[in-house]
């Protein structure tokens, strides 16, 4: 197996709650997915850190930013049963990897934490 690509980004918990004040940055930001998800949580703005901070991971690892076509809202971070945070690909994200990496066979690994002041996302793409 190859890693094709790691990513990490810190974001102080802060800005993302003063940010998600507005609604405009909520939609530009977080999929539908995420924010029909928010509802579950009572801290909303460490939920949406930790989110953000995963985008900016993945933007990273794949080495493009958020930029050609890739937009925040195309990446959806949700949680399997057992409360381990994955990637939802969607089809335009899944074109973008196939296409940066040529590859069909990847896996991406994702890792959240936050504390009262910071949210940390780490991300590695491998190749199965």
């Amino acid at each position: 197996m190859t890693i094709l690509g790691i990513g990490t980004d810190v974001v102080e918990n802060q800005r993302i709650k003063n940010s998600i004040k507005n609604k405009k940055f909520i939609k530009r930001v977080f999929s539908k997915k995420e924010i029909n998800l928010s509802k579950k949580y009572k801290n909303k703005f460490n939920y949406f850190s930790k989110r953000f901070a995963a985008k900016e991971a993945l933007a990273k690892a794949i080495g493009s930013g958020i930029r050609n076509g890739l937009n925040f809202n195309d990446i959806s971070i949700i949680n399997d049963k057992l409360g381990k945070p994955k990637f939802h690909i969607i089809d335009k994200l899944n074109k973008i990897l196939k296409n940066k990496f040529k590859s069909k066979k990847i896996e991406i690994f994702l890792s959240l934490s936050d504390e009262k002041k910071y949210s940390i996302a780490f991300v590695i793409i491998q190749k199965k």
